[in-house]
């Protein structure tokens, strides 16, 4: 781990969960394994602090445990999971992508997962239910079922799956002291054969709409009858959690398909998109081609609304596939012939598209074409840069220093004769993409990680003000559903000053600014790490 990953994380683990969880997550990340007595010691914080530092951990999948290098008659040890900590960046988007594709049912299905970790079935069918039922106008409320069929659309599509079998964490011999209380240790949830099974559960009813005077105390019995509701139901012990593997994969995907529409047109994006969709489920997360698909399948499975003739469907998957970006890969003749997304291929050219992106924003246009043409032509001496780029030789040589020194170039000495010298030795100017991009992630992790101090620092500077706000605007919520007149609303409301309303206005054009920056970042990373790990399972 390198210090700006975990600087990072240990923003999230403090803005998500509080200054004890992020305590203890950070001294997990320096220290790689650690058991529970060590843990302890070095944060110097209570030993039932630990424990349930460690049980939120765990529960979110962030933190793992089994048997420490003793054996099973020793203690326990733990380590963390920082790749999905920084998921946390993506929560929003998971969210917004459910209720792009399953609707409001689905958005609030993934927001309560996540919010928790892991939920039940029955457990998150009724509070979602309850939830809708309380946005809904008097008289109305949701049904069980349909909330039942929106959770069985996300699992049969993947994006959620079954908890794993929970294996024993260590024999007894390691005593109670070591093992965090009410969670067991996780195994690989992709190599369980249920992980998609939808168990039988006997749901009928209608959402529950909360008394706000109650609300608290309501949401502690639910707690309490969570458990007898989820054995009355038939799924006690079945726990199911977001599968971020299958939402990075339908990110890749969108960033693939939003591509090829830039690159050609809209249709050639569809049919793009068509050719992901039928091989979304099958086709493996590492894989380096979709399942081979026949011109005539790609044709059937076409939306209908697009009315594309079958040669038309032809020209543009030979159009496809001579295209130098090579998305398309043709792989036999049979059936019209055989289509493949390079999905590798894709992941790279939308990764060498953002290196550049970033050395035009940075450096200007001209260094831009010389980082364009090393990539292309791979290796060049400086004379070769000035007469290909045609750029004036002083110019040039500066623009190669500056992008050397910022290690986005790199200078290749290719000697004639063993003594290496200068005047008998070729100096060629290169590009390595790989660890160039490895570079861009790290300087994304420094960057996102200033965009959520700044963001803190903001809201804690303007606290006061953020809470006054928050009062009257509760306030004002509850005359609204009393019923009053107008005179006692604007009564209220004039307790902000118009100064107040300016500052208030201005802060939250900054926080949305912000947090409009931390998304696109967090794009920047998604498509560096996926690069990045599709080359290394290439290897």
């Amino acid at each position: 781990m390198t210090a700006q990953e975990v600087r990072l994380c240990g923003l999230l683990l403090q803005e998500h969960f509080g200054d004890v969880v992020e305590n203890v997550g950070t001294h997990l990340i320096r220290n790689g394994v650690l058991t529970l007595r060590a843990l302890a010691q070095e944060t110097k914080l209570a030993l039932d602090l630990v424990k349930k530092s460690l049980c939120v951990l765990v529960q979110h999948g962030m933190c793992a445990f089994g048997p420490g290098r003793r054996g099973p008659v020793g203690p326990v040890e733990y380590h963390i999971n920082c790749e999905h900590i920084i998921h946390m960046l993506r929560y929003p988007r998971y969210i917004y992508t459910a209720k792009s594709l399953y609707g409001d049912t689905g958005e609030l299905i993934v927001e309560e997962i996540l919010q928790r970790g892991q939920m039940t079935m029955s457990s998150t069918v009724k509070t979602v239910a309850d939830r809708l039922t309380h946005n809904m106008p008097e008289g109305q409320s949701m049904d069980y079922n349909e909330v039942v069929s929106a959770f069985s659309r996300l699992v049969e599509t993947h994006f959620l799956q079954r908890c794993p079998p929970m294996a024993s964490a260590g024999s007894s011999g390691s005593g109670s002291a070591e093992t965090p209380p009410a969670v067991t240790q996780p195994s690989n949830p992709e190599s369980h054969p249920d992980c998609y099974k939808l168990p039988y559960i006997s749901l009928s009813g209608q959402g529950k709409r909360r008394r706000s005077s109650e609300d608290g105390e309501a949401d502690q019995r639910a707690a309490k009858k969570a458990k007898t509701d989820s054995r009355e139901c038939g799924d006690e012990g079945i726990q199911w959690q977001v599968n971020f593997e299958r939402f990075h994969l339908h990110f890749r995907d969108q960033a693939i398909i939003s591509a090829v529409s830039c690159k050609l047109d809209q249709t050639s994006g569809e049919i793009v998109r068509t050719m992901l969709r039928m091989s979304e489920v099958t086709t493996p997360t590492n894989a380096a081609f979709t399942q081979a698909l026949s011109a005539n399948e790609i044709f059937r499975a076409l939306p209908s609304n697009y009315n594309i003739a079958r040669p038309i469907l032809d020209q543009y998957l030979t159009l496809l596939v001579d295209d130098p970006m090579e998305f398309v890969g043709k792989a036999g003749d049979s059936g019209g012939g055989m289509y493949v997304v390079n999905l590798h291929r894709a992941l790279a050219n939308l990764a060498r598209a953002t290196l550049e992106s970033v050395v035009q924003e940075r450096f200007g246009s001209r260094s831009a074409r010389i980082f364009r043409l090393l990539l292309r032509k791979r290796h060049l001496e400086q004379k070769q840069v000035e007469d290909f780029a045609m750029i004036p030789a002083k110019e040039a040589k500066e623009m190669l220093y500056t992008l050397l020194s910022e290690n986005l170039v790199q200078l290749q000495e290719i000697p004639k004769t063993p003594d290496h010298a200068p005047s008998r030795t070729f100096y060629l100017y290169t590009v390595n993409q790989l660890p160039t991009a490895r570079l861009l992630l790290q300087h994304c992790y420094k960057s996102i990680g200033n965009l959520i101090e700044r963001r803190l620092y903001e809201t804690k500077e303007n606290k006061r003000l953020l809470e006054k706000s928050q009062r009257i605007e509760a306030i004002l919520a509850s005359l609204q559903a009393t019923g009053a007149e107008a005179t006692q609303l604007t009564e209220v409301e004039e307790m902000i000053t118009a100064p107040e309303r300016q500052q208030l206005e201005s802060l939250r054009h900054h926080i949305n600014k912000l947090d409009s920056s931390e998304n696109q970042v967090d794009e920047t990373i998604f498509l560096l790490e996926s690069y990045i790990n599709s080359t290394q399972a290439s290897r």
